[in-house]
C-alpha cells in the first residue's frame, strides 16, 4: 500500500474511532430523550423525566415562574429517581414504566445497539490484525463491519425515536413534549461517522483498478 493510500487509511480509522467512542457513550448513558408535562396539572412541582435504553430517571423540580406551561430546565438538580426497565431488571419495583414505556420497542433498540457494538469490537479486531506485514485484506472486511455497526445505531435510533412517541401519544402518561439530548445526538453522529468511514475505508482499501485496456488485475498496484 502507498504512503497516500496508508495516510487516507489512518485518518479514516481515527474518525471510526470516534465514531465507535461515541457510540459506546450513546450505548450506556441515559439522555436519549427528555419528556416534559404540562404544569397546569402539578401545580408548581415539575415531574419530567430522561431515559435511554436501559432505563428512566424522573426528577421533580420546583418552578418559580408560574407562566412558564413547561418543563425546559429538566436537567437541572432536584429529587431524582432512576431505576432500570422492568424488563432487564425483573426484581425491581418500576410499576411507571410498564404504561410509559413499549417493552418490544425498548428490547429491541437496546439489542440492536449490542449488535453495532459487537460489529464494532470485531471491526477493530480486523483493523488492527491489518497492520501485519501482507494483511491489508482485512481492512476491507473491517470496512463492513464499521458500516454494519452504523446501520444498526441508526436501526436502533429509528426504533427509539418510534418508542418516544408512542410514549407521547399514550394517555396513561403525563409527559406531553419532549425533545432528544445528547445521547441521541452521539448516537446520530456515530452512525454517521461509522457508516462513511466504512466506505471510504473500504475504497481506499481497494487495489488499484487497471488503468489501460491492455493492464490486468495481476499488473496494478500490489499491496504490501
Amino acid at each position: 500500500m502507498s504512503q497516500t493510500k496508508t495516510l487516507k487509511v489512518r485518518v479514516t480509522l481515527f474518525f471510526i474511532l470516534v465514531g465507535a467512542v461515541l457510540a459506546m457513550v450513546a450505548v450506556v448513558t441515559d439522555h436519549w430523550a427528555l419528556l416534559s408535562p404540562h404544569l397546569e396539572n402539578h401545580n408548581e412541582t415539575c415531574e419530567a423525566a430522561h431515559f435511554g435504553l436501559w432505563r428512566i430517571c424522573t426528577t421533580r423540580i420546583a418552578v418559580l415562574d408560574k407562566e412558564d406551561k413547561n418543563c425546559e430546565h429538566i436537567t437541572l438538580s432536584g429529587e431524582k429517581n432512576c431505576s432500570y426497565f422492568r424488563h432487564f431488571n425483573p426484581g425491581e419495583s418500576s410499576e411507571i414504566f410498564e404504561f410509559t414505556t413499549q417493552k418490544e420497542y425498548s428490547i429491541s433498540a437496546a439489542a440492536i445497539a449490542i449488535f453495532s457494538l459487537g460489529f464494532i469490537i470485531v471491526g477493530s479486531i480486523c483493523s488492527f490484525l491489518s497492520f501485519g506485514n501482507k494483511r491489508d485484506y482485512l481492512l476491507r472486511p473491517a470496512s463492513m463491519f464499521y458500516a454494519f455497526a452504523g446501520l444498526c445505531l441508526l436501526v436502533s435510533v429509528e426504533v427509539m425515536r418510534q418508542s418516544v412517541k408512542r410514549m407521547i401519544d399514550s394517555e396513561d402518561t403525563v409527559w406531553i413534549e419532549y425533545y432528544y439530548s445528547w445521547s441521541f445526538a452521539c448516537a446520530c453522529t456515530s452512525f454517521t461517522l461509522l457508516f462513511l468511514g466504512g466506505l471510504f475505508l473500504l475504497l481506499f482499501s481497494l487495489p488499484r483498478m487497471p488503468q489501460n485496456p491492455w493492464e490486468s488485475c495481476m499488473d496494478a498496484e500490489q499491496e504490501h
